[in-house]
């Protein structure tokens, strides 16, 4: 009677809450979007992570939840360009408090920055508990102001993996792994207790690389020179009064003096702030030539595990948003965006068709994100020209298969199971066997072909022999400027060069003005509850958890893991990476 009467009241609850957001939403609709006063100074808040895939978007008539939807990359580009051409606007203040993008989408904010400051309108920088990437980003910005007793926690960077192996011995937990190419070791956190030498090589490489771009980037933006900054940042982390001793912020200031300092710098008596909020609900300029801007986020699957998860990328609905696209008459060109470490193999072979056909029929530019490896470069391959950031993660041309044999925590907890079966191979994916030498080298076959016809779409897509892709393919992690060297890569940029490359394989002239179109599109929380959709609840529920319940759920949403305990052969990036 007692869970009766809770699951009675949680459900009241629900239904009043979801009426609740319903009328603020229908309420939004007859909201005009907060006028832009002239002189305004744009406040660019940076928190969290910064996505591809556009949020679901909440009414503006729900202020407490309005901070935590985040913005996308293009929100971000798409806002410093018009602030940069926007008479309203005088100037820019950057606050990237906590905010935790990828370094090649750090590169592309970094270049807006550094972009918006070419307009010659000032563009401060306010920054509270400042770490390397906060830093990073504000590094283009003409002057860096903190809180005289605040910490800028720049030291480096370290890149750290972890493995389970010694968890899953305790738990009686053996893992099978079987991979094409000698870097491909997305299986080594299950089976390993640290880096192998390949491994390390590539995590070396990767650290030299993003660490040699921390200590450019901060002598460009500050003026001095490399070996100033590489002997400076040894003495990291520092104290506000070492950090402006040092030279790596203009003033120790409170928010409010900051801001003084601004409106004077204005001749205004106090500064007309508008927040990225607030200006980004202001409409596009219309007209232009119409681009479709095509995001491809997430671990790769073919049919999504989680309803309620944003990090999985299904095929069947990505194919057709690209088929939609490219029947579209009335787009010119299109710029797809792939921000993806991989996923499962035959979900990866549709989208690589997908993305042929659209190929077919549409100038198209693919624009690398912070990850474009493995299953996410795979798709790639469809002959258009690849953009990747100096530090996106690409490459990892191999294969991997892995599947959990959990007979010994079976045994630890009392469980046994019993089988019939019919068929050499018919318990191959059993979590109650390990892999026997037959079922292994049947499965060498499967990886081995997969790795093939892999290595036979590159060199296709590459306009290169087999001969010349397979030294550079063995599974490996490149950053985008290694790519390059190699060529997996035609150019480095972000959405700039995309733009500018898309318009020229379109024929639409240089100077002409775009009209970005995204897909998929921003959806208000009112479309998604009167919507078709067969479990909104679950959408809403995706919403939701980004006002606090998002702890919860944050190991189960891991799309990469769940789609590795299928078990099942994947074209995934062998590690993520985090940088601290």
């Amino acid at each position: 009677m007692g869970k009766f009467l809770l699951g009675l009241l949680t459900g009241a609850v629900l239904i009043v809450l979801i009426g609740v957001i319903a009328v603020f939403s229908v309420l939004s609709l007859r909201t005009k979007p907060a006028p832009v006063a002239d002189g305004s100074t744009l406040i660019l808040h940076l928190r969290g992570d910064v996505p591809e895939t556009p949020p679901v978007g909440l009414p503006a008539s729900i202020p407490f939840l309005q901070p935590e939807t985040p913005l996308t990359v293009e929100d971000v580009w798409s806002m410093l360009r018009s602030a940069a051409s926007d008479s309203r606007i005088r100037a820019v203040v950057f606050e990237p408090e906590g905010a935790s993008p990828g370094w090649a989408k750090m590169q592309e904010i970094r270049g807006d920055l550094e972009q918006f400051r070419k307009s010659g309108k000032p563009l401060f920088a306010y920054l509270k508990s400042p770490d390397a990437r906060a830093y990073y980003m504000a590094s283009a910005c003409s002057r860096i102001y903190m809180s005289p007793v605040d910490v800028l926690d720049l030291k480096g960077i370290a890149l750290q993996l972890m493995f389970f192996k010694n968890t899953l011995d305790k738990l009686g937990v053996h893992v099978d792994v079987e991979h094409a190419g000698k870097y491909k070791d997305y299986g080594d956190q299950f089976t390993k207790t640290s880096m192998s030498p390949e491994t390390n090589e590539v995590i070396s490489s990767i650290a030299d690389d993003i660490y040699a771009d921390l200590i450019g980037a901060i002598a460009k933006g500050r003026g001095k020179d490399a070996a100033t900054v590489r002997a400076t940042l040894d003495n990291g982390p520092f104290l506000a009064k070492q950090a402006k001793a040092a030279g790596l912020v203009d003033e120790l200031r409170y928010e409010d003096q900051a801001f003084g300092e601004l409106a004077a710098t204005l001749h205004q008596s106090a500064l007309k702030k508008i927040t990225e909020q607030d200006y980004n609900q202001t409409p596009p300029a219309a007209g232009g030539n119409k681009v479709a801007f095509v995001v491809a986020e997430g671990t790769i699957t073919r049919s999504n595990p989680d309803p309620t998860s944003t990090t999985t990328l299904e095929s069947d609905t990505f194919d057709k948003t690209l088929s939609r696209v490219a029947n579209d008459s009335t787009i010119k060109a299109v710029i797809v965006r792939i921000d993806s470490p991989g996923g499962e193999v035959v979900a990866s072979d549709e989208m690589w068709r997908a993305m042929n056909e659209l190929t077919r029929k549409k100038p198209t530019v693919i624009s690398m994100s912070d990850d474009a490896a493995s299953g996410g470069y795979y798709m790639a391959m469809s002959g258009a020209p690849l953009i990747a950031y100096p530090a996106t993660e690409t490459g990892s041309i191999g294969v991997v298969f892995g599947k959990p044999d959990l007979r010994g925590l079976f045994d630890k907890i009392g469980i046994t199971e019993d089988f019939v079966s019919r068929g050499r191979f018919a318990l191959i994916e059993s979590e109650y066997f390990p892999l026997n030498d037959a079922e292994k080298m049947k499965l060498r076959q499967g990886i081995d072909s997969d790795y093939e016809d892999f290595l036979a779409k590159v060199a296709a897509a590459r306009k290169k022999p087999v001969s010349a892709i397979e030294p550079v393919a063995q599974g490996r992690v490149w950053l985008g400027d290694q790519a390059k060297e190699n060529g997996l890569v035609d150019a480095l940029g972000g959405i700039d060069l995309a733009i500018e490359m898309v318009k020229a394989r379109a024929g639409i002239a240089a100077n002409a003005q775009v009209n970005l179109v995204l897909y998929p599109p921003k959806r208000s929380l009112l479309q998604i509850l009167f919507s078709q959709n067969p479990d909104p609840d679950a959408e809403v529920d995706a919403m939701l958890s980004g006002v606090g319940l998002e702890p919860i759920r944050r190991a189960w949403r891991d799309a990469s893991l769940r789609v590795w305990m299928k078990g099942g052969m994947l074209r995934m990036m062998p590690f993520r990476i985090r940088i601290q």
